[in-house]
């Protein structure tokens, strides 16, 4: 029995050191040096565990057949632009000329332009944002798409599924794609009550041991959008719930826009290109992409983001506006985990004299990545950024304004995860206007906020300072 007892260990132990060199290989040459040093610090401390979660967690990189769908697609984008050349003040509005840099970056990275002539209402009450979206299904004539990263299995959700079946039942053809993990409850349970009445529902990136199509079960289609005959767009952070999320103590406050004008058909492109990845089905009808003539005076482009794109679109596009902001930048996240060069940036815009707002909830849903978080607050603090820690609910609206001229509003957190791994939709609003009512919405969130005083969270107990720091080191992972 010793014996067999030695040659496992000493097999354990060759095994391990295999693993440890392997790994040292395989991950300073795929990863950057932040994520790497974590990967390989797991890896050394514990060569067969790593092994195995990096096997589940270590590639963001897609299968071929998504990567060359994505190629096909991208053409298809491009043919778009060309319905709107006839129309200079779509194709070429004017904007701040700080900022034509960002809307020239954001065109090379997400490949949708700037087009001008949209209207833009920003929605933040969650009764308020299904109100509006089921009146408009109900006034629907051809087509709804929706897709959702949580779509709940609740009264929120129902009245939605109520509202398609309605419009199934008129003629108007009805798609919804929605997450599998974010939405597994509803899939089992809803999902084939509106399959029998005529809608057609996919999930997003199914997860199994078999996965068809992705490469690892953490990439998620975290994107929230409707598109309404392909004339009236919704996207933002609500999900398709209610705002407590199924919890018992806390709310998520969110923003959302609803939008009308050239833009829409950027929104339905990322919708039929989501469609076309899971289902093969690719949604050519004209009808899908009616025209859509100038509604008003605000510029805007989508950037959708994932890792089916060779750079981190909205992470770059970020960095790029906060180099470029002025007076005074304002940011709203649930999960505020930066890299490098975001915490830079941020640093630099201080430095430079310009006033940095960040909100985020006082409470996190996330014990773990509200940890990694908290450990930057000293940092920001130090700098001079203005903290504020929002008190009613959790605060889920993920948007950035700048200097009055600009404003991003999407479903990307402004943390690692969401820059580099989910699937995103984000917009950026090239518009005075636009960016002042955002500031007027923030304006509201920092009164019903308590600004965190650097004295004060110096103070804090050592425990939480080492469990802050120990979630740190691991946020390239999270």
């Amino acid at each position: 029995m010793g014996t067999i007892l030695n040659i496992i260990a000493a097999v354990h132990e060759v095994g391990s050191w295999i693993i440890r060199v392997g790994m040292l290989l395989l991950i300073t040459r795929r990863h950057r040096p932040q994520s790497a040093l974590v990967w390989l610090l797991v890896v050394f401390f514990s060569p067969w565990l790593g092994l195995a979660l990096y096997a589940f967690l270590g590639s963001n990189r897609l299968p071929q057949k998504r990567v060359d769908q994505h190629k096909r697609f991208l053409k298809r984008i491009d043919a778009l632009r060309g319905r709107f050349n006839g129309n200079p003040a779509i194709i070429q509005p004017q904007l701040e000329p700080a900022f034509a840099s960002a809307g020239r970056l954001a065109q090379r990275l997400g490949h949708m332009t700037v087009l001008g002539g949209n209207h833009a209402e920003i929605i933040c009450h969650n009764d308020d944002f299904l109100d509006r979206i089921i009146a408009d299904i109900e006034c629907a004539t051809h087509h709804v798409h929706a897709l959702y990263y949580i779509y709940g299995d609740d009264a929120a959700g129902r009245r939605f599924a109520d509202a398609l079946i309605r419009a199934e039942r008129r003629g108007v053809a009805c798609r919804l794609l929605v997450d599998a993990v974010g939405s597994w409850r509803m899939l089992k349970r809803m999902a084939p009550e509106l399959a029998r009445a005529g809608v057609e529902v996919f999930e997003a990136l199914p997860v199994g041991f078999f996965r068809r199509g992705m490469a690892r079960w953490d990439l998620r289609n975290h994107r929230k959008l409707v598109v309404i005959d392909g004339q009236i767009a919704f996207s933002g952070s609500h999900n398709m719930i209610e705002p407590s999320y199924g919890t018992r103590s806390l709310e998520w406050h969110d923003l959302s826009v609803r939008l009308t004008g050239p833009v829409v058909s950027q929104l339905q492109a990322v919708f039929v290109s989501d469609w076309y990845f899971e289902t093969d089905d690719l949604l050519e009808d004209p009808a899908f992409f009616p025209e859509n003539p100038v509604r008003g005076g605000i510029a805007a482009q989508v950037i959708p983001s994932g890792p089916n794109y060779p750079t981190e679109n909205y992470q770059r596009l970020v960095v790029s506006a906060l180099h470029g902001a002025q007076k005074h930048v304002t940011i709203t996240t649930p999960y505020f985990v930066p890299d490098e060069s975001l915490l830079s940036a941020l640093e630099t815009a201080a430095l430079r004299g310009v006033e940095v707002n960040l909100i985020v909830p006082r409470v996190a849903d996330q014990l773990v990545v509200g940890a990694a978080a908290q450990a930057f607050y000293e940092e920001l603090l130090n700098w001079g950024i203005n903290l504020y820690l929002y008190q009613p609910a959790l605060v889920h609206a993920k948007t950035m304004a700048i200097d009055d001229a600009v404003a991003f509003v999407g479903t990307s957190n402004f943390d690692i995860r969401s820059f580099s791994l989910n699937f995103e939709i984000n917009m950026a609003f090239y518009s005075a206007a636009f960016a002042g009512e955002l500031r007027k919405r923030h304006e509201g969130y920092i009164e019903n906020s308590t600004r965190l005083e650097l004295d004060a969270w110096e103070a804090r107990p050592a425990s939480h300072r080492i469990f802050q720091n120990l979630a740190k080191l691991f946020s390239p992972l999270l």
